[in-house]
């Protein structure tokens, strides 16, 4: 239906001018950044949520459109994406990566990033970005902030939009590819709106026939990927193999809008829902757990702050988008 084409990466048409994680044991640093180590394999966790329904608190707002946040552990800043109207025949939205410093400050960190989603690398050096602005995946270095290529395509073929993406600790990356930032540009996916993933610069596709794939997130042992697909209100889920490759999917569950999410140390699934200004918090078995509400069209969600206990929520309205945070029990899942 066309009235889709206007939610999370799609509202931005009407919109006027204006993941992935952190480690379940972490240290501060002097510099009040954090060293985190990977989820501590076979421990118990309690209850992720403090209560059914947690209302977060607003950081900032004013801005233009926010997405894919992401903690950089080393700097213990977040890095998200700030998208524009779009511009030009070609119909492309600029972006920039802006940087959280807590308590307050804000700051453009890459400007002209082409962003949507990002996910820091396992080894903290890198930023991976879902570009729309040339149709890749790109990585920028963190130091100098120099742009690479990661993905510029498949069999040949302009992707339609990268929106969103997650990387495990062997570097293989899933990305979704949805049109929502396509534009006006010309569909050479032949009307398909699919699921990949990279590793080593080789593009695979994991599924082709979801309708507008949207968030995407591993589980904290890297054997099942998650996929929101908004188009049919489902999040699908997908046995992830040694070698990366993907089978035996299946419906996780079903919600409204389902946008960015990102996920704690213990496997419970938190999805941002953009109809509902809410973020639902599924078990690994499925089971709902409660939510947490940031105002409305909440598109993304990722843990940092000094314990990795701080979910970070993207939300907001009509160029008065904002920044929200609340802290929860259970630590996040890093990548």
């Amino acid at each position: 239906m066309a009235h889709r084409r206007t939610s999370r990466h799609r509202r931005l048409w009407t919109v006027p001018a204006a993941a992935i994680a952190l480690a379940g044991a972490v240290t501060p640093t002097a510099s009040g950044a954090v060293t985190a180590s990977p989820c501590t394999p076979g421990a118990t966790y309690g209850p992720p949520l403090p209560a059914p329904a947690v209302t977060s608190q607003l950081i900032r707002g004013g801005f233009n459109f926010l997405e894919g946040p992401t903690w950089d552990q080393r700097t213990g800043t977040l890095l998200l994406s700030n998208m524009q109207n779009p511009t030009g025949p070609q119909g492309v939205q600029p972006s920039a990566v802006l940087r959280y410093t807590p308590p307050a400050t804000f700051e453009t960190f890459i400007a002209d990033s082409g962003s949507n989603g990002l996910a820091i690398t396992a080894d903290g050096t890198r930023v991976l970005a879902a570009t729309h602005d040339n149709r890749t995946v790109s990585s920028y270095n963190l130091t100098d902030r120099g742009r690479t290529t990661v993905a510029a395509g498949y069999l040949g073929r302009a992707f339609n939009s990268p929106n969103d993406l997650t990387t495990g600790r062997d570097g293989t990356t899933y990305f979704t590819d949805p049109d929502y930032q396509r534009g006006n540009r010309a569909d050479q996916q032949g009307g398909r709106t699919s699921v990949f993933r990279v590793h080593d610069g080789v593009v695979s596709l994991v599924d082709d026939t979801l309708r507008e794939p949207n968030g995407v997130v591993l589980s904290p042992d890297g054997k099942t990927l998650y996929v929101g697909a908004t188009g049919t209100n489902v999040i699908m889920k997908y046995t992830v193999f040694p070698d990366g490759s993907t089978g035996n999917r299946t419906t996780f569950a079903s919600m409204r809008t389902p946008d960015g999410a990102t996920i704690d140390c213990a496997g419970n699934l938190y999805w941002a829902s953009y109809d509902e200004g809410l973020v639902h918090v599924f078990s690994p078995t499925g089971a709902q757990l409660g939510t947490v509400s940031a105002g409305r069209n909440t598109t993304n969600a990722a843990f940092g702050g000094p314990d990795g206990q701080t979910l970070y929520l993207t939300s907001g309205v009509s160029g008065g988008f904002g920044l929200y945070q609340t802290h929860l029990n259970v630590p996040g899942n890093p990548y």
